[in-house]
């Protein structure tokens, strides 16, 4: 019997130099990972990545090998521990840069070239060098320097002023939101990049704005200032073309359903469902028009949370839906790993972690026919990978490897 050879990934014989942290950079090379390029993360012990402190950890035990956050975001990658302000790590670095056809990093603009690593010193050792920064506020201009993490960029996006109700202080969307939006542009970014070195040998220099980029998700609001001089606001769950819209309880602890009205077939298919018999309050004039619906809100919240009460939330969402009525329950974690669509997909990969076991990991939303990526191996321990990578992939020998060791230039 013939053993069939698994297709080929699109990025194998991609090599990647990653020196990425925090979430946003991790999350991009994560891609390029699972569909078949070898990524070398490069960190510290010094000063441990940001993820690696980060909570939850496996048994609730602390440890840079423990964070269940980390370990999500860097599966299919490996992992070399470098001392960067080493007088002889840029040397190293270099050596790797020939290696590369991608270097990719987010750290404050000018970190890179403090080591003596920008774009321009990579491209005398690689001319095809492809490199990828990003940054909060991207490169020049005077408030490149900006500091912060993605709660504080969803605040200088204007997300924020957004984010909440109309009687209250504006909240933050959930985590670093805008680290979420970031790697689906850097992503097609960076390979558009491969794709010019491959055809043409030439390096480029992406430089991506957070803030920039985070500005598409906020169109709308933007395009209604410039046009109209309205400048919108916190509104809660409401929606000014839908009604009602919002988040309502079911039966059960802490079990919701959200639903929207945004044309007449919806609410009439709402009616239905609430009243099949033609009657009652869903019939109310008050509610007969969308601009009715609008003007008495609060009421019609009240009374459809007081309907929605009683039933089960997946039981209502299918409910709903047959009736023309958009509508989805309000997964939580366990909702979803038992959802059935995303077993069939196969979206959350177990790997097991020599240091916290088995865990759970998201596969990207893609799936290709003819080279469909995977996630084979758990994120790496700390320093995992630095004799392989650079004895074996590097092509270091043992004394070159023993002195940079022993030097102090490797942690």
């Amino acid at each position: 019997m013939t053993t069939q050879q698994a297709p080929n990934k699109p990025l194998d014989g991609v090599n990647v130099l990653d020196f990425c942290w925090v979430a946003v950079g991790p999350m991009t090379t994560k891609y390029l990972g699972e569909y078949g390029a070898n990524v070398v993360r490069v960190e510290s012990v010094k000063r441990p990545g940001t993820l690696r402190r980060a909570a939850p950890y496996k048994d609730g035990i602390s440890g840079l090998n423990r964070s269940a956050y980390f370990a999500s975001y860097n599966a299919n990658k490996m992992g070399i521990t470098v001392d960067m302000r080493h007088p002889r790590a840029r040397e190293l670095m270099l050596r790797m840069a020939k290696w590369a056809h991608l270097v990719t990093e987010n750290f404050t603009p000018g970190t890179m070239e403090s080591w003596e690593l920008g774009f321009e010193q990579l491209q005398e050792v690689n001319p095809g060098i492809v490199m990828f920064s990003t940054s909060m506020m991207g490169r020049g201009g005077p408030m490149e320097k900006q500091p912060g993490f993605g709660p504080v960029l969803s605040s200088l996006v204007g997300l924020t002023n957004l984010t909440g109700w109309p009687d209250r202080d504006p909240v933050n969307p959930y985590g670093a939101y805008t680290d979420f939006i970031v790697p689906r542009f850097a992503v097609a970014a960076i390979l558009a990049g491969l794709d010019r070195s491959r055809r043409t040998g030439e390096g480029i220099h992406i430089d991506m704005s957070q803030l920039e980029t985070t500005l598409h998700f906020s169109a709308p609001v933007l395009l209604d200032y410039a046009v109209n001089g309205r400048e919108q606001s916190r509104a809660g769950n409401r929606d000014p073309g839908a009604s009602p819209h919002g988040v309502y309880p079911c039966a059960g602890d802490d079990r919701w359903i959200a639903l929207g009205c945004s044309s007449d077939a919806q609410w009439e298919g709402l009616q239905r469902t609430i009243a099949p018999d033609g009657t009652g309050w869903p019939y109310n004039s008050d509610f007969a028009t969308l601009l009715a619906r609008k003007a008495n809100e609060d009421k019609l919240d009240q009374l459809l949370s007081d309907w929605t009460a009683s039933w089960d939330p997946a039981a209502l969402m299918g409910t709903l839906q047959s009736s023309g009525v958009p509508a989805g329950m309000v997964n939580d974690c366990r909702d979803l790993f038992d959802d059935a669509q995303l077993q069939h997909r196969g979206h959350f990969q177990w790997l097991d972690h020599p240091e916290i076991g088995p865990y759970a990991t998201d596969r990207s939303e893609m799936t290709f026919s003819l080279s469909p990526g995977s996630l084979d191996t758990p994120a790496p321990l700390l320093g995992e990978h630095t004799s392989h990578v650079l004895k074996d992939l590097i092509g270091l020998t043992n004394d070159e490897y023993k002195l940079l060791e022993e030097d102090g230039v490797l942690e």
